[in-house]
């Protein structure tokens, strides 16, 4: 069973992005659990451990459009329409970033990438299917620990286009 805590106080050792939620002052909670390196996907794993469907469990990829790191945020339960995500942004051509300059850009390691708090802000995209749910679930900073939030303050504090980027 995921354990849960409401975090609203600052700080005290939180990840960036728990500390950026609290900075804003946005409810949110955090669900950590334990991660199984051996899983073959984050999101499915983080899905499973907190028992919440993968359709509002949402990873974080990080690609390159035209030249420009930009950061998609879609269900687990799906993938990402690289060509969808170029046009979301007024790019001719996506792919998928390097991942070890996808980890430096943003200060976490892959499966454990955040759209919040992140060292660069990036232009971001959030899956349009994110605003059909009262909350949605992140990766809060690091692998076994995702943030609940409402899709809306997602994309308020990441600046986000809502944009349909994501294939079942």
């Amino acid at each position: 069973m995921p354990k849960k805590s409401k975090k609203q106080q600052s700080g005290g050792g939180g990840t960036p992005a728990t500390v950026a939620l609290t900075t804003a002052g946005v409810d949110f909670t955090v669900h950590s659990y334990d991660h199984d390196p051996a899983h073959p996907s984050y999101g499915e794993e983080a899905a499973e451990a907190m028992g919440v469907s993968p359709d509002r469990v949402f990873k974080t990829l990080v690609a390159d459009v035209d030249g420009a790191l930009t950061v998609a945020v879609v269900p687990v339960a799906g993938s990402l329409d690289l060509k969808a995500l170029a046009t979301a942004v007024g790019g001719k051509r996506a792919a998928m970033a390097d991942p070890a300059l996808a980890e430096r850009t943003t200060g976490y390691v892959r499966g454990g990438i955040s759209p919040l708090g992140q060292r660069r802000k990036l232009p971001t995209v959030l899956d349009a299917s994110a605003s059909a749910h009262a909350t949605i679930c992140v990766s809060a900073g690091r692998r076994g620990l995702e943030v609940e939030l409402a899709p809306t303050a997602l994309a308020t504090l990441t600046n986000a286009t809502l944009a349909p980027i994501g294939r079942a």
